[in-house]
């Protein structure tokens, strides 16, 4: 049974209880990443493995999210401010505990590459805490095998040049 969770705005990235951040480059422009982000919804659960669906909702002002595992999502997008931010809060979900949570994508240059920093901010019963610490290396480990995913799917393979033999 999906539960509402108290709505939260974006400084909640900063005051929340329980923040997981995680970063790291990929040699795709940010305009690119942003996309996959942001627009290209649909196409999520082929780069972020965790995720078995991923949908637009309300004219484009929403999300739902199902995970592998069976955790659903229905989300409020908060921001999209292209190549640079995307952030959704989570207003019903049918995770135990969990009290209020709000995920935040910023993107920033990094040589011809982005730079993309995810934020996961939190709130939730104690056993909710514990075990979103308890995660955040496997959560981490999914983020980065996300990320690598999703740096191969928008960089085309480099073909040898003509003659170098490489």
């Amino acid at each position: 049974m999906a539960r509402r969770l108290r709505p939260v705005e974006l400084d909640f990235t900063e005051s929340a209880p329980l923040r997981l951040v995680f970063s790291t480059e990929l040699a795709a422009p940010p305009p690119a990443v942003y996309r996959s982000l942001a627009v290209e919804l649909a196409s999520t659960p082929a780069w972020f493995t965790a995720v078995a669906a991923a949908a637009p909702i309300d004219g484009g002002a929403g999300r739902t999210i199902r995970l592998r595992g069976g955790v659903r999502f229905r989300e409020t997008i908060l921001a999209t401010v292209p190549s640079t931010r995307y952030a959704y809060r989570v207003d019903e979900t049918n995770a135990p505990g969990l009290s209020a949570l709000l995920e935040e994508w910023a993107l920033s240059p990094a040589g011809a590459g982005t730079r993309v920093r995810w934020t996961m901010a939190l709130d939730g019963n104690g056993a909710c805490r514990l075990a979103m610490r308890l995660a955040r290396p496997g959560v981490g480990r999914s983020f980065r095998d996300a990320m690598r995913n999703l740096d191969r799917r928008l960089t085309p393979a480099r073909l040898p040049s003509p003659g170098t033999g490489r």
